[in-house]
């Protein structure tokens, strides 16, 4: 992972996250949360830190999902699939879950997964359509959580990609809008 010397200023003034990672956990509940990260460290061997970063990136994801439904249902899921793998999890427990996505994320309605590769996925709405829909996350991660860190980058395809294939900051991923916004 290439670090770029802007990564280290500042985020930008009202990229301030409203949501933190202790929101979250506190969304799903501190008792599911310890045994996703329990049941993760021991299948993957990672830390507990990697672990639990995980876990925030996946309700990070869960939570864009349900607030801002109208722009994100049905898109591809944009992380990888580690990430994927704690969401398949967390739908197993089903009460749980249920109670997770209608009764405490802020959209109140139960998130149904789809699962589909990201090389079909381009064959359905085509190449661009599926770069524009994968850059609508960015300016809404920002907007709830805060700009991307270093910690974000190995769990959010596209923004690893931006940063280190096309060389872009974080500070400049951040500041992305999305097509057509002024």
């Amino acid at each position: 992972m290439t670090t770029h010397p802007q990564d280290q200023l500042p985020a930008p003034a009202g990229h301030a996250p409203r949501i933190t990672p202790d929101d979250l956990v506190t969304l799903l509940g501190d008792n599911l949360h310890a045994e996703v990260v329990q049941h993760f460290v021991a299948l993957s061997g990672a830390t507990p830190e990697y672990v639990e970063r995980q876990v925030v990136e996946c309700l990070r994801y869960l939570y864009l999902v349900s607030r801002h439904r109208e722009q994100l249902s049905g898109l591809f899921l944009p992380v990888e699939q580690d990430i994927d793998e704690i969401w398949h999890y967390l739908i197993l427990q089903t009460r749980e879950y249920r109670q997770f996505c209608e009764e405490r994320l802020p959209g109140r309605f139960f998130i149904e997964h789809r699962s589909i590769g990201y090389e079909d996925y381009q064959q359905e709405p085509g190449r661009e359509q599926a770069i524009e829909e994968a850059l609508r996350w960015i300016p809404l991660y920002v907007r709830e959580f805060g700009p991307y860190d270093e910690g974000a980058l190995p769990h959010w395809t596209i923004v690893r990609f931006l940063h280190d294939q096309l060389n872009m900051s974080l500070r400049d991923i951040a500041a992305l809008q999305p097509a057509g916004a002024p």
